[in-house]
């Protein structure tokens, strides 16, 4: 009893905290200042770089971070600096539609490009590399979601929400007048809400069916290569869930009254997971702003405003999410449902199929997201591919130097071989993913390369044998 209660108020504790410590947070940002003063002699001292380091990691713990802008105003394309505007082109309640337009007239149209970013705690702004690598070569559109505590009650969203809010950014992409045809790329989480919504729309025999969709480290399988957040979601069960991370939005937030699943809490998820690592960052940074290296302090705090900003989830869709994905395991199970109708991964036939994983990836094991390559048994083998890079964890399938170098040419090549025009798509260097093939398959297509091969060796003989000296066609071409 004590314990829920204590569950149940957990926002409203937390809120009295952080305005309990707003004093302190104001007395050590003007410390702060003031030794950071040229005019201050305490500024040249060890003593004062100590304290002046000091009250910023502890007015940057205490915190609230709000939601970052993706801050995206340029691109190159075809060489050439543009600018880029952002242009919201749909938008619900509980998410909007981006679309990065850039300030450019090409010859010819390029792909379009929904990036569907993760609804699992952090903002959109997460992928802002991921954006800013697909710019120079595509149409690119993000789905921006809305922290549920800003959302009055009693507007609900659910995982059936979820897959309702793509097939309808679908439609409105696939008539929208920038670009030509329409790719989806699900991140992490939205997986699962990706091929369900295609399989839907497949099934429906609905024309905005997305040409391709590319998952990348997403639960399509948790039961493969269990990582500990799959492990304990299984273990745990909703209804665990449901008494220890449900809290209620508290005054004066606009959602005041909600069920949610509170952003902070799910940040301190992600901290546990490697506490040590960001201990040592936050150690570094301290070393850092002693030293007077600004450079160094500038890069840990653009990673950590990002990483420190979080949203609140409803309850209704992080519940759902449990039990259907982690508890269930109803997608690959062929039990998933949506609004009274099976999701049937066997309907989609036209949407092309890439998946990414990353070799060190402690959220969605090797293995989870590739799943999907088996379970859409309907796809042409030629539209499937698979890609796996070594050396990179969770965070580094979707952005980094590797994922720029590997991963994002991998995919623009992928999708440029679905449109059957590569020609249209950038890195023109990148090598084309390779095709996901059964044995009987790959013996098929090496069966006919054979019999191709022995036909053209078959013509060159008879051409080298109708030349031999002596001949009669050879004589008269002497003549």
């Amino acid at each position: 009893m004590w314990r829920g209660a204590i569950n149940h108020y957990l926002y409203q504790i937390y809120e009295m905290a952080h305005l309990g410590l707003i004093p302190a947070r104001v007395l050590s940002d003007l410390t702060r200042l003031s030794l950071k003063n040229p005019m201050n002699p305490m500024t040249y001292t060890a003593l004062g770089r100590n304290l002046a380091a000091s009250a910023e990691l502890f007015e940057r713990l205490t915190r609230r971070y709000s939601k970052p802008g993706f801050g995206v105003n340029k691109a190159v394309v075809s060489g050439k600096d543009v600018a880029v505007q952002e242009r919201v082109v749909w938008e619900r309640p509980f998410c909007r539609l981006l679309h990065f337009q850039r300030d450019v007239k090409l010859s010819r149209p390029q792909p379009r490009l929904m990036i569907v970013a993760p609804l699992s705690g952090h903002y959109a702004t997460l992928l802002r590399g991921t954006v800013e690598a697909f710019l120079p070569s595509h149409e690119v559109y993000i789905t921006d979601w809305t922290d549920a505590r800003m959302v009055p009650w009693p507007e609900r969203f659910d995982l059936d929400d979820y897959i309702d809010y793509l097939i309808e950014m679908c439609h409105v992409l696939s008539k929208d007048p920038f670009g030509e045809g329409l790719h989806a790329l699900g991140v992490c989480q939205p997986c699962v809400p990706v091929i369900a919504a295609v399989a839907r729309m497949e099934a429906d025999e609905r024309p905005c069916v997305p040409s391709s969709m590319t998952l990348m480290s997403g639960p399509i399988d948790p039961r493969r290569s269990p990582t500990v957040v799959n492990v304990l979601a299984e273990r745990r069960g909703t209804e665990w869930f449901r008494r220890h991370c449900i809290s209620t939005v508290p005054f004066p937030h606009p959602g005041m009254g909600r069920p949610v699943y509170p952003g902070f809490l799910q940040l301190s998820s992600f901290v546990a997971m490697n506490p040590g690592r960001h201990v040592n960052a936050h150690v570094e940074m301290f070393n850092h702003l002693v030293r007077g290296d600004d450079d160094s302090a500038e890069k840990h705090r653009e990673f950590y405003d990002e990483f420190l900003a979080v949203m609140d989830l409803t309850a209704e869709y992080y519940l759902q999410t449990i039990e259907t994905v982690f508890v269930r395991h109803a997608l690959p199970r062929s039990e998933m449902m949506h609004r009274g109708q099976k999701v049937d991964l066997k309907a989609i036939r036209h949407a092309g199929l890439m998946t990414v994983e990353g070799e060190k990836d402690d959220i969605s094991g090797v293995g989870q997201t590739s799943a999907a390559q088996d379970l859409c048994s309907s796809i042409p083998v030629l539209r499937k591919a698979h890609y796996t890079q070594n050396g990179v964890g969770h965070y580094g399938v979707f952005n980094g130097s590797r994922f720029r170098a590997e991963i994002a040419p991998r995919i623009s090549n992928f999708i440029a071989n679905v449109n059957q025009r590569p020609e249209i798509v950038g890195y023109s260097n990148a090598r084309a993913p390779k095709p996901v093939a059964d044995q009987q398959n790959v013996k098929s297509l090496l069966g006919l390369a054979h019999l191709r091969i022995n036909s053209v060796v078959n013509s060159l003989g008879a051409q080298f044998n109708h030349m031999k000296p002596g001949s009669r066609s050879c004589h008269q071409r002497s003549v």
